[in-house]
């Protein structure tokens, strides 16, 4: 089994930083992708953010140039850095992986328990 643990989120006001981070643990045998998205109650969970094994990364037009994506994988573990907050920014924040698993090698999709970001203006 897999588990992945979100940390960073809180209250901030608009133009104001927080960091969130994303910690994998368990039956890991390797992360390939991996991810951050959101979701306003009520609406559709959107991708914010993405990163490959390699560190290629992929922004939503809404974050791009404030919001960085990073991963230390020797910690098995994600990064957001959100920067110049605005209060559109609201909105619970979850980590995904796609996880290869020991010992079958089989690959699975893995969501953190989200974490709850407020920007206030």
């Amino acid at each position: 089994q897999v588990q992945l643990v979100e940390s960073g989120g809180g209250l901030v006001q608009a133009g104001g930083s927080l960091r969130l981070s994303c910690a994998a643990s368990g039956s890991i045998f390797s992360i390939n992708a991996m991810n951050w998205y959101r979701q306003v109650s009520g609406k559709r969970r959107d991708l914010v953010a993405a990163i490959t094994s390699g560190g290629r990364t992929n922004y939503a037009d809404s974050v791009k140039g404030r919001f960085t994506i990073s991963r230390d994988n020797a910690k098995n573990t994600m990064y957001l850095q959100m920067n110049t907050l605005k209060p559109e920014d609201t909105a619970v924040y979850y980590c995904n992986a796609r996880v290869v698993v020991t010992p079958t090698r089989y690959e699975y999709d893995y969501w953190g328990q989200g974490t709850q970001v407020t920007v206030s203006s």
